[in-house]
């Protein structure tokens, strides 16, 4: 472009100096403003449009709920409820018959006196009466005998009332169930170190691959001695290792019951795992 032409040209015309002017960039960069112009004149007039429709529907609306409504008072006529009547409570059933009255004979104990000193109503019963009769603490006519229950005879505060008696607990016995059972001294982490270190699985069982839970019962006494060790459930090929473990543990804690140590069987399962890789 010449350079006196330079002043008065485009900036396109001067960018697009020399190059195929054709191809259409310069066209598209050429008429961009007015692109521009009428798209946002487009958007405009719908965004009016938009508006004026709404303001035109809600003026229709508001039209429609001019409507004059009508209110009707409806007076709620006054119910009576029916007081309801209390029943009478139900009679008490009937009181039951007395049992009859068992023919009785007072029995005093023996007492060594003169003949005249006896008094009529301390003599003893004839022996033959008292075949028919039952033994009390006071004279009573009735019927005879014949497996009737006869009602307790108050004796005014003179009978003897035995103490109940204290049924005394054998402290020596194997005890089965213990308010506080025996345990290995210092509980289940020590019970778990002494395993870890003692417990052998037996060849024949890793070969078969057998694995399991033994059951030992065993006795374990005031001393805390054990005694008595038997397998009572697990496989057979596990039972001797586990027995020999709760042989050599030692002493336990002995169980308590009411604040006493005693002897007491005790059930402790010993696991046997094989451990597989993967």
């Amino acid at each position: 472009m010449e350079s006196n032409k330079i002043l008065s040209s485009d900036i396109l015309d001067i960018v697009f100096d020399g190059r195929n002017k054709e191809y259409g960039a310069y066209q598209l960069r050429k008429t961009y403003n007015k692109r521009l112009s009428i798209a946002l004149i487009t958007t405009a007039s719908v965004c009016i449009l938009l508006f004026a429709g709404y303001i035109l529907a809600n003026s229709l609306n508001k039209g429609d709920e001019t409507k004059e409504m009508v209110v009707q008072d409806v007076q709620l006529e006054e119910i009576k409820q029916e007081e309801k009547r209390e029943e009478p409570p139900p009679p008490p059933p009937p009181k039951p018959p007395d049992p009859p009255k068992v023919e009785m004979a007072k029995f005093t104990p023996p007492k060594i006196v003169k003949d005249e000193e006896v008094k009529e109503d301390e003599k003893p019963p004839e022996v033959e009466k008292l075949e028919e009769t039952k033994i009390g603490t006071v004279n009573q006519e009735g019927v005879k005998d014949e497996g009737i229950v006869a009602p307790p005879v108050e004796d005014a505060g003179k009978g003897v009332v035995e103490a109940p008696k204290k049924v005394e607990e054998d402290w020596d016995k194997t005890f089965t169930k213990v308010e506080i059972e025996s345990e290995y001294p210092g509980g289940a982490p020590a019970w778990m170190r002494y395993l870890n270190k003692t417990l052998r699985y037996p060849q024949e069982a890793i070969d078969n691959e057998v694995q399991g839970t033994v059951v030992i019962q065993f006795i374990v006494d005031k001393e805390g001695m054990v005694s008595e060790v038997e397998a009572i459930s697990g496989p057979e090929e596990l039972r001797s290792e586990a027995i020999r473990v709760i042989k050599k543990s030692g002493k336990w804690e002995p169980a308590v019951q009411n604040g006493r140590k005693v002897k007491s069987y005790k059930k402790q399962p010993i696991v046997f795992r094989l451990e597989t890789d993967g």
